[in-house]
């Protein structure tokens, strides 16, 4: 069953590789894929901003989930409700949304622009990435301790651990294995998300291909590629995130998903 499940799989990605390419090549009026390859230097540093924002904003949205998700874990009425604010609020408003309040609004007010200069909009959207991930980060560890089962920690108190150590020492260390695949699924939503920075001018891999697109008004040359190098960043990451969830998780995904 496995060796035919691979022959399908990849008959159906061959098939859909031929109907992309097919489509590309077919363009009513030609494509310039030329105009795309000739920018290739500001493609591949647009995507390595890409890449690099994408992985701030991965450790900053570990930081305030992981800090958030023990909240709700915790005893503490106000580290849960504080936790449950920052999560509901993040997660009920769209990220482009915040990323406008951040940079038309709080960056402003602040003055970010004479202490940062240039980089004030990748730090910012970095920054905002990263909230936005920290609250889908939360549910993450949350769903995952909650998913040990109430006995172990009834056990590690009949012990006399204290609920900071049984978290500690007993409940936190089966998470891990539990919480690495849907961490690398936010992972690849971080990428694909990275692409609204643009709209600040963030000079990541869509906002070299949007000006390009402006400047030729030859969408298809401009976007297919595009599509194609977040593809060849996201496949891999997906691919890492199904072994990964095939290999640490015995029992079903962590019901975390985008809203």
């Amino acid at each position: 069953m496995k060796a035919r499940e691979r022959i399908v799989r990849v008959a159906v990605v061959a098939a859909a590789l031929a109907l992309i390419a097919e489509a590309a090549l077919s363009v009513p009026g030609g494509a310039d894929y030329a105009k795309a390859w000739d920018r290739r230097a500001l493609f591949a540093s647009g995507l390595v901003t890409t890449l690099l924002i994408s992985h701030g904003a991965l450790a900053l949205g570990l930081l305030l989930g992981g800090a958030a998700g023990l909240a709700r874990s915790s005893r503490s009425a106000w580290a849960d409700q504080a936790a449950v604010t920052y999560v509901e609020i993040v997660r009920g408003t769209p990220f482009l949304v915040q990323l406008y309040i951040l940079y038309f609004c709080v960056a402003r007010a602040a003055r970010l622009q004479d202490a940062l200069g240039s980089a004030e909009a990748a730090i910012v959207g970095a920054v905002g990435l990263g909230i936005f991930a920290g609250a889908y980060v939360a549910e993450i560890v949350r769903a995952a301790i909650e998913s040990v089962d109430r006995g172990q920690w009834e056990a590690a108190r009949s012990l006399g651990l204290s609920h900071g150590q049984t978290l500690r020492r007993v409940i936190l260390p089966q998470c891990l294995r539990r919480m690495v695949p849907p961490l690398t699924g936010e992972a690849v939503s971080l990428v694909k998300e990275s692409s609204l920075l643009s709209v600040i001018g963030v000079a990541e891999v869509t906002f070299h291909a949007k000006n390009l697109a402006s400047a030729s008004y030859d969408t298809f040359a401009a976007y297919l590629p595009l599509a194609a190098l977040y593809l060849a960043v996201t496949l891999p990451l997906s691919w890492l995130s199904r072994r990964l969830e095939a290999r640490l998780t015995p029992t079903p995904s962590l019901p975390v998903t985008r809203l």
